[in-house]
């Protein structure tokens, strides 16, 4: 995560959304006391509603913990897909 303030933000715009994009940065620009905005690539975005989406009740929840234990202890298979 970087972290800059809004007048070293506004001198070099576009290297820092470039660092956003390029390297998957998260920046906080500090605003003052207890104010800020953060700045997130699209990607990372869509990323974090999609886990937040996944995430959203407990049936889901349960269901993707229990995957990933089954994946932990290798009780996983392979299965080919059908082809048309």
């Amino acid at each position: 995560m970087q972290i800059t303030s809004v007048s070293d933000f506004r001198k070099d715009i576009k290297t820092y959304l470039d660092r956003v994009v390029k390297d998957f940065e998260t920046l906080v620009i500090n605003r003052g006391k207890d104010s800020g905005i953060v700045v997130m690539s699209l990607q990372e975005y869509n990323s974090l509603m999609a886990t937040s989406h996944e995430l959203s009740s407990r049936k889901n929840e349960m269901r993707l913990d229990s995957a990933i234990e089954k994946l932990k202890k290798g009780e996983s298979f392979d299965k080919d897909l059908i082809k048309d």
